[in-house]
């Protein structure tokens, strides 16, 4: 009797003997993952999908508006941080810094943010795929600068500032000229000289990006840059608002230190390096005018150096 109850109180026994142990061969296993990252960090958590939601919607708020008075371009993005920095030295206009979660700071981040917060441009976060979207998957190296869409003026706006001032209207217009740094370099010349503002295509032109406003140098900010539907209809309209419509051309027919329209009302014409003025546009213009070059080293400057030289000749006269 006494061994059966013996044996009924081992099988009903809750106490655990000694088991076999791992011997450390799973210890990997027992470390875990390590810190858990912050919601905003975790696909799915619902922390992470409004940052993402936020981001999407800074960088979609701007669209496209029709062309014309008023017409604005899009936001353009400064991607990279190198580029991010210089941008923000030269003091381009921006709505926003887009901040990779969890960044590898270096000495660039830290001055873009400074500079950022100096401005008081916002600083935005955003996780990394949500800024490999916004740039098309280029190397944003974890920093973008949102510049805002440019505000054009309307052709006729250049006359009425030339009115405004109570001086004879000096317009530049450029035709086939696609470089951003030829637009902001003729922009700096108009500030520097006395002109009214400059004139461009809507197509195929180079427009107010920020390579323009890096080298206007600041300038664009005072200088208006209207947008033309067709240029040649534009400086015909020019044309009947009394103002002389000259075109640079390396084979024009008269030498610019002969040329006495430039105290009067003018729009000057320069065209790209190489393929010069258009047909059209050269048909159109009153005076197809060249510029002497004595050291001959050179077959055509290119539009930002050639409108320079003009406005110079034309403030001198106007002086």
């Amino acid at each position: 009797m006494a061994g059966n109850s013996q044996r009924r109180n081992r099988r009903t026994s809750n106490k655990k003997g000694a088991t076999v142990g791992s011997g450390g061969q799973r210890r990997k296993g027992l470390e875990g993952r390590g810190p858990t990252p912050p919601a905003e960090a975790r696909k799915g958590h619902k922390k992470n999908r409004v940052a993402s939601a936020q981001a999407r919607r800074a960088v979609s708020g701007q669209s496209r508006r029709p062309s014309g008075r008023g017409a604005k371009s899009t936001s353009e993005m400064v991607v990279g941080r190198n580029p991010v920095v210089e941008a923000l030295r030269a003091d381009i206009p921006a709505t926003a810094v887009y901040v990779q979660q969890f960044i590898d700071s270096d000495d660039r981040v830290r001055e873009a943010l400074r500079l950022a917060t100096d401005r008081g441009v916002p600083l935005l976060e955003a996780p990394r795929p949500e800024l490999d979207r916004i740039t098309a998957g280029l190397n944003h190296q974890g920093l973008v600068l949102q510049i805002p869409p440019y505000e054009y003026s309307h052709p006729d706006d250049l006359l009425a500032e030339a009115n405004d001032q109570a001086d004879q209207p000096l317009i530049v217009a450029l035709d086939g000229v696609t470089d951003p740094r030829n637009l902001g370099a003729v922009v700096r010349s108009v500030a520097a000289f006395g002109g009214h503002g400059v004139v461009v295509p809507e197509r195929r032109a180079a427009g107010m990006t920020a390579g323009a406003w890096k080298t206007s140098a600041g300038t664009a900010a005072r200088v208006p840059v209207a947008r033309a539907t067709n240029l040649t209809r534009t400086l015909e309209a020019y044309q009947k608002a009394g103002l002389t419509v000259v075109g640079l051309a390396a084979d024009g027919d008269v030498d610019l230190y002969d040329l006495d329209v430039l105290t009067g009302p003018v729009v000057i014409v320069a065209g790209s390096e190489g393929k010069g003025l258009s047909r059209l546009v050269g048909e159109t213009c009153d005076l197809l005018v060249r510029i002497p070059m004595p050291g001959g080293a050179a077959e055509s400057l290119n539009a930002g150096v050639a409108a320079g030289v003009v406005l110079y000749e034309a403030a001198r006269r106007r002086a």
